[in-house]
């Protein structure tokens, strides 16, 4: 809730500063000088309900986004060793951090890679590449397993999404104008 308060703030702080940069810079008149006439207060307030939602939606599609972009294999019953291994990680290392038990899934790359993602704590997605899984010790693959489940539980995918929606709301404002 805080970090919800921190955005809205933020915001707020951001389109006062713009408002007075054009109001000090005499940039409105100038504008309506050359026939735009923009009411610079509404663009603002559409700026970041567009700018925002869209972050929001983003967020709220980020699990199925990453599941379809990254063909991810979510274990649903472990059916191999190295599967059961892998769930029994999170779900430790979850327990520990105080969240939810994240779906848990695999995905086709030979890079090192990792993700997690997801809308809240208790609603996550982690996932590990074949090529992690392959070229890592279990040691080096719960270490990274360690560093997802810190991004779930710090709530850093809620951080991101609320920062783009600032930068959205600005972008859509300046494209505006």
């Amino acid at each position: 809730m805080k970090r919800i308060f921190l955005f809205l703030i933020t915001n707020l702080a951001v389109m006062l500063v713009i408002g007075i940069i054009f109001n000090v810079l005499g940039l409105h008149s100038s504008l309506a000088a050359n026939g735009v006439n923009l009411d610079l207060t509404k663009l603002l307030i559409m700026s970041a309900i567009i700018g925002s939602s869209g972050s929001v939606i983003s967020l709220l599609m980020s699990k199925w986004s990453a599941k379809n972009a990254m063909g991810v294999h979510v274990i649903e019953s472990p059916q191999n060793q190295t599967e059961q291994w892998l769930v029994n990680i999170v779900a430790r290392q979850a327990q520990h951090a105080g969240i939810g038990m994240p779906e848990v899934g695999i995905f086709q790359s030979d890079d090192l890679n990792a993700f997690a993602t997801g809308a809240n704590k208790d609603s996550a997605l982690g996932a590990v590449s074949t090529g992690l899984l392959r070229q890592m010790n279990q040691d080096e693959i719960e270490a990274v397993i360690g560093h997802e489940i810190s991004h779930v539980a710090n709530g850093d995918m809620i951080t991101m999404a609320l920062m783009q929606g600032v930068v959205n709301t600005f972008v859509y404002f300046f494209a505006t104008v």
